[in-house]
């Protein structure tokens, strides 16, 4: 019986562990996700506009005008596009 008690001890010790072990793999993967949407948001805010490059970035779009008015057909490739004014 008390060998029987042990083992059942033993059993629920790895559990525990195994199940300790199976926390750390999630929080850690979690983390690794965390770090790199993190990373990937200030590599987007490098190209934000602000208050301290509002003016270059207005002159960047005046010196260089771009039309999105165009048709496409089913394949992607451009039908039409309107003159630029």
């Amino acid at each position: 019986r008390e060998e029987r008690l042990r083992e059942e001890e033993e059993e629920q010790k790895r559990q525990k562990l195994q199940a300790a072990e199976n926390r750390a793999r999630v929080m850690e993967a979690f983390l690794k996700e965390k770090e790199k949407e993190v990373l990937q948001l200030q590599e987007e805010a490098k190209t934000f506009i602000t208050p301290e490059n509002l003016e270059a970035r207005i002159q960047q779009c005046l010196d260089n005008p771009r039309n999105y008015n165009f048709a496409i057909d089913k394949d992607g490739r451009i039908v039409k596009r309107t003159v630029l004014s």
